[in-house]
């Protein structure tokens, strides 16, 4: 099967053209290793004169009126729609995943550019009684809202179009342009993107250059992040290349949206029905390649042995195969390097003691959608994030045991309960430290308009319309004596 590909502009889109004189490399559809595209590749001559073009364009786009600012976000959203079925394909092309995972990533993606729109209208300040103090009797205090100024936008590959939208459509919603920079492995879609917003900003008098793009190495993307005229960076990735963009960037805002091993916990009056269905759903969508996807279950000990088989009846229904085929819920990672990685993380746990009751085989270049029990906390597949389709299940005595256990992991992102105890989900509520709690549904659940982001080595800063614009401004306070 040949991918029908949109047709762009050559060459990477910076300042208010393309610059061509750009390296090019091929991008790999993942489950045959066959070349989808081949896509421009930047150096660090583009990243600077991307920061050239950004910069001077951060008064234009601070004087956008509120007004064209959410015509731009809502056309970019009508075309996006009209185009959804084609950026399902595309999707499938360059990351792999599923008809399934695409499809949910675009129908989000168009929702967030709307939702985006409509937050304009919400971005204001409020007054200050400043004569609450002496001294500012006979004054009058308020404060608004002002752009950041210019923002980097790094994207990881695992949800190229959704990810991009969530830098991109915040900073024009803010009133910043913004420099984007999408995986190595995944660019196309950030590059259609790109292409659809510059084309309405101009249809609406605004600078193209208030949105740009620029590929390339780790290099290219210091020279992005460390340049003194950028005020924040936001980042979506793993945890070592966020904590190092964090270090370069200083003293620069950065927004880091970071790894986790999200855990599930198995309450001993949990459905253990709808818990079993909640891993099933939550470990394996994206390919288990989602910072939310449940790594870690920590089941209460009086219902260990029903859950793990009732689980481990069901893992069959997850259908491994061609990622374009609809009943596909499995299929191959990014590359072949992310799938050795995670079968050498799988071995090491079984020698560490762990049982492999299904799964720990690559089936049609994909690893087999895998559940590991007894999994020790200081094996990889338990500690850090195997960005892959396995699940690891460790038995607890009670509750507390189980917060302690989820809590004593270094991230925090999202963590799930299942319980059928509203005391119960009110202290996971206090107790887990995590950005999110979910209860009784999977923790890979993202509303894309809630705040969403984590604590510890999961990062710092939220995503969301709202919470991200507000990321991407600051305050400014006016102190006035009338007369």
């Amino acid at each position: 099967m040949t991918f029908v590909l949109p047709e762009l502009p050559p060459g990477l889109p910076i300042g208010a053209g393309h610059r061509t004189d750009t390296g090019s490399a091929p991008v790999v559809f993942p489950y045959d290793g066959s070349e989808v595209a081949g896509a421009p590749v930047g150096r660090i001559e583009h990243a600077t004169a991307a920061l050239d073009a950004g910069a001077a364009a951060v008064r234009p786009a601070a004087r956008l009126a509120a007004g064209t600012r959410r015509a731009v976000l809502l056309d970019v959203h009508r075309e996006l729609a009209g185009h959804r079925d084609a950026f399902v394909e595309l999707l499938i092309a360059e990351t792999g995943r599923t008809r399934a995972d695409c499809t949910v990533e675009v129908d989000r993606t168009l929702f967030t550019w709307e939702a985006a729109a409509e937050e304009i209208g919400h971005l204001h300040g409020e007054t200050v009684p400043l004569d609450l103090q002496p001294s500012g009797e006979g004054l009058v205090g308020f404060w608004v809202r002002k752009p950041i100024g210019l923002v980097v936008g790094i994207a990881g590959f695992n949800a190229p179009f959704l990810l991009a939208s969530h830098k991109i459509a915040p900073a024009l919603a803010a009133g910043c342009p913004v420099i984007c920079k999408p995986a190595p492995a995944t660019p196309l879609a950030t590059l259609w993107l790109a292409d659809v917003v510059r084309r309405a900003l101009v249809a609406h008098g605004a600078p193209a250059e208030l949105v740009q793009v620029v590929t390339g190495d780790a290099e290219v993307g210091r020279t992005l992040v460390t340049d003194p005229r950028v005020a924040a960076v936001s980042f979506t990735g793993s945890a070592a290349v966020g904590h190092a963009i964090a270090r370069a960037a200083a003293p620069r805002k950065t927004l880091l949206e970071l790894g986790s091993n999200t855990a599930l916990v198995v309450a001993a009056d949990a459905d253990l029905d709808r818990a079993a269905d909640a891993v099933l759903r939550g470990g394996f969508y994206f390919n288990g390649q989602a910072c939310i996807a449940v790594q870690r279950v920590l089941v209460c000990e009086p219902v260990r042995e029903e859950f793990v088989a009732r689980l481990t009846a069901r893992m069959g229904e997850l259908t491994v195969g061609d990622p374009r085929e609809p009943s596909t819920r499995v299929a191959p990672l990014i590359d072949a390097a992310a799938t050795e990685r995670v079968l050498s993380w799988i071995d090491r746990a079984r020698q560490a003691g762990a049982t492999v009751p299904h799964g720990g085989r690559v089936i049609d270049r994909t690893v087999e959608p895998t559940l590991l029990l007894d999994v020790p906390e200081s094996a990889d597949a338990w500690c850090e994030e195997i960005f892959g389709p396995v699940v690891a299940i460790r038995s607890v005595p009670d509750l507390p045991a189980a917060f302690e256990a989820v809590n004593r992991s270094r991230y925090g992102l999202h963590a799930a309960v299942f319980t059928r105890s509203l005391a119960t989900a009110f202290t996971a509520l206090d107790e887990l430290e995590v950005g999110g709690v979910v209860v009784n549904e999977v923790p890979g659940f993202r509303s894309d308009v809630m705040p969403y982001g984590g604590v510890k080595d999961s990062g710092i800063g939220r995503e969301g319309p709202r919470f991200a614009i507000e990321e991407l401004t600051v305050t400014r306070m006016a102190v006035i004596r009338p007369e």
